[in-house]
């Protein structure tokens, strides 16, 4: 049977236990805390990580991380000084700085959360309104390298003012000076994404369909004028070649014929008999020219022809 004595030792000793658990808690290297007394914060921010002490029962700790957080923009269409309708989605990077002053203006991360977006989407707003939509895109006026000649008008592109750079700059400078107070900073502050809203995005591509078309178009006529060219001197060379090939020709053929003629008047000329034979020859080619199996001739008989038909 338990006795009185050793219930009562029993019940010291879970006290103990539980006394010591409560006023005992271990923080860790990425955590910070303070401790709180019936919601109300007591003493410095615990930030050294190991074993901490508290009182137990009447006082709870209330844990806060200590690493960079992300914060994520909702996109929203904004318009640019120069009245263009632009969808910008933005993303930060943040820090609690003072869990005290944290836990104090805003208890809890939820709530700080829902504090940047009022902050950052805001100053995002008041920027984009102030800047031409060339300063949000680009960042610089160094001048784009020319690989085609069509591209040629791109290096007249207007320059810019501020840049995107310094615009997020100065958003990330006035954030800090709106969350100052609040025991958190912004680390850093960028542009996602930028792009037209849907109505605007298609007649820019629409836009750019019909430039690439009309370069497209200039590339063809070049094409064929090329081509026609190319065309027109192949057919003028031909014209050329053939009509030297015709000009050798008669030249060639004019010399042969005088070469023969040559010879025919040199054998005419030779003697009696060869005149004779050669009048023979030339008269024989004439009929053989002149007459087949169904044509018929009448000579007279004093025809140069028939004295050879007469008596050869």
């Amino acid at each position: 049977m338990i006795k009185p004595k050793q219930i009562i030792i029993g019940v010291l000793v879970a006290v103990v236990v539980l006394a010591v658990s409560g006023s005992v808690f271990i923080l860790n290297e990425t955590e910070q805390a303070i401790v709180t007394q019936f919601g109300k914060p007591v003493g410095e921010p615990r930030i050294k990580p190991g074993v901490n002490m508290k009182v137990p029962f009447i006082q709870k700790v209330q844990f806060f991380d200590k690493r960079y957080l992300a914060w994520d923009g909702h996109p929203n269409q904004v318009p640019t000084k120069d009245k263009k309708f632009i969808y910008v989605d933005t993303y930060a990077r943040w820090q609690i700085t003072n869990s005290l002053q944290f836990f104090i203006r805003l208890r809890d991360e939820r709530s700080a959360k829902s504090r940047l977006d009022d902050i950052l989407d805001g100053e995002t707003r008041n920027a984009v309104a102030a800047h031409e939509l060339l300063d949000i895109v680009r960042s610089s006026n160094r001048k784009p390298e020319i690989g085609e000649d069509f591209l040629e008008q791109l290096e007249n592109l207007d320059s810019i003012s501020v840049g995107r750079d310094k615009i997020e700059a100065m958003i990330l400078k006035k954030v800090n000076e709106r969350t100052s107070d609040l025991g958190i900073r912004i680390l850093d502050f960028r542009f996602r994404r930028v792009n037209y809203v849907e109505e605007v995005r298609n007649r820019v591509y629409d836009r750019m369909i019909s430039e690439r078309n009309r370069i497209a178009e200039q590339f063809k006529s070049e094409g064929q004028g090329e081509a026609l060219k190319i065309r027109g001197n192949k057919e003028l060379d031909l014209a050329e070649i053939q009509s030297s090939a015709v000009k050798d020709a008669q030249v060639i053929r004019g010399k042969a014929d005088a070469n023969a003629t040559s010879i025919y008047a040199g054998a005419y000329n030779k003697s009696v008999q060869s005149r004779e034979l050669y009048s023979f020859v030339k008269s024989m080619e004439t009929l053989e020219r002149s007459l087949d199996s169904q044509t018929s001739v009448i000579l007279t008989t004093d025809n140069e022809l028939f004295k050879f038909l007469k008596k050869p």
